[in-house]
């Protein structure tokens, strides 16, 4: 996905330096686009009919005479995105009596079982009671990971002996579910390394047999093309409802993002965008759209923090920048709630013009300076948190030794902290500051 940004970013920049524009140009460019897009490995018929729709609107008299004529082409480009990837938002749907039953299918490897664990979180953290049902048993370990998971996330899950047949531990999974009064159902089902005939009649028995709200196929987004085939074999011989993307955050090519909705012609309902127990996003087309543009997503990174901070406390930092009172304390404390909204290159993403400056920056620099700033705290006491003007000599080199660091960076980061003390005082509003700006 950041080859393909980069290079959409590079043809817009280049239209941008003409002015206005003509029709030649505009060919060119989205000869280049196209190209962007199969390097991609996006679908051939997706990319010809993406190509055609943009040059239809873009050679019109409107874009052509236009002041702006690259900003308007840009626009139509992230319109037409956002419609190959599904337009609007396709949301799960709950049953009319609950529990809500959603049954994840897909191949091994394509992190099903994980996912079944990180959508129970989700619907967890919207308030909603889930149980899981571990009926994976054709992978030996399956059942105790999603157990493993259940038992981390403080979720419910359902599980037998691995010899039950899978329907019957779904079909007992759901009277377990209407006992705990749960409002929804997620089922791990078995998967394979390939398709076949038999995996297509377990799947459709236990379809038969528990008849879910939602059936979601997992598929891996690095798998390019291949996540494409398979998503339009399960449409076909099972029926699907939706799809989950995941590992769209390795995605290099970004290609399965691009084609899947517009080839299976099915919605894509989330996509897993990390490792970690929160990293699945509901999905919104606009927003990739935006993103694969290098435009950001700032709406994704708003929720992401009204998420991970406390409103409260959020006022009373609020407060202390104004005031020009925060201390190494409080800063210690926002950096490690940072850290808990994910890497810090996918938060800088979102941010409108800081996405190309993370490209430009060696691998891994962003996640090095949080854990050394982070560490360098830690090694302070309580006192020389609150107080910094007392850390002399001494205390540095303590502080230093503590953290692994040098006398240096500890200076580094006083200094810096310094500065954004005096700023604080200065303009009075704590605007034009943020953490991002310390880790310069």
């Amino acid at each position: 996905m950041e080859l393909l940004t980069e290079k959409l970013s590079r043809i817009f920049h280049g239209l941008g330096g003409k002015g206005r524009l003509t029709e030649k140009d505009i060919d060119e460019a989205l000869k280049q686009v196209r190209l962007a897009l199969l390097e991609a490995d996006v679908n051939f018929k997706v990319v010809k009919s993406f190509v055609a729709q943009v040059r239809e609107r873009a050679i019109a008299a409107a874009v052509l005479e236009s002041l702006t004529p690259a900003q308007q082409i840009i626009k139509i480009v992230n319109e037409e995105l956002t419609a190959i990837l599904g337009g609007g938002q396709s949301r799960l749907q709950p049953a009319a009596h609950p529990p809500t039953v959603v049954m994840l299918i897909g191949l091994q490897g394509s992190g099903k079982t994980t996912t079944a664990a990180k959508l129970a979180l989700h619907l967890k953290h919207s308030g909603q009671r889930t149980l899981l049902v571990a009926a994976d048993t054709r992978r030996p370990a399956a059942i105790e990971q999603l157990v493993t998971l259940g038992q981390q996330l403080d979720i419910p899950v359902y599980n037998e002996d691995t010899k039950a047949k899978p329907i019957s531990i779904c079909k007992n999974g759901l009277k377990k579910a209407k006992e705990l009064a749960v409002s929804w159902v997620v089922v791990d089902t078995g998967g394979r390394l390939h398709i076949d005939d038999t995996l297509m009649k377990e799947l459709t028995d236990i379809k038969k047999e528990i008849s879910p709200s939602e059936v979601l196929l997992v598929v891996d987004a690095m798998t390019g093309q291949d996540a494409v085939r398979a998503a339009e074999e399960f449409q076909a011989k099972v029926g699907l409802s939706g799809l989950i993307l995941t590992k769209l955050d390795g995605d290099a090519r970004g290609g399965a993002a691009l084609s899947i909705r517009s080839v299976s012609g099915v919605p894509i309902k989330f996509i897993g965008i990390g490792e970690k127990a929160d990293a699945l996003e509901p999905f919104y087309p606009d927003r990739l759209a935006s993103r694969i543009l290098g435009m950001g997503d700032m709406l994704t990174l708003i929720e992401k923090t009204q998420q991970t901070f406390d409103q409260k406390r959020s006022e009373e930092l609020q407060k202390k920048l104004q005031s020009a009172s925060l201390t190494l304390e409080d800063f210690l404390e926002q950096l490690q709630q940072v850290k808990k909204m994910g890497p810090l290159n996918q938060l800088m993403d979102m941010i409108p013009g800081l996405s190309r400056l993370t490209k430009q920056l060696p691998q891994g620099l962003e996640e090095k300076q949080l854990k050394k700033v982070e560490a360098i705290v830690l090694s302070m006491t309580p006192e020389e948190r609150r107080n910094p003007s007392i850390i002399d000599g001494r205390r540095r080199r303590r502080i230093a030794l503590g953290s692994g660091t040098t006398p240096q960076d500890v200076n580094q980061l006083l200094n810096q902290f310094n500065q954004m003390q005096k700023l604080m005082k200065q303009f009075g509003s704590g605007k034009g500051h943020n953490l991002l700006g310390m880790l310069r």
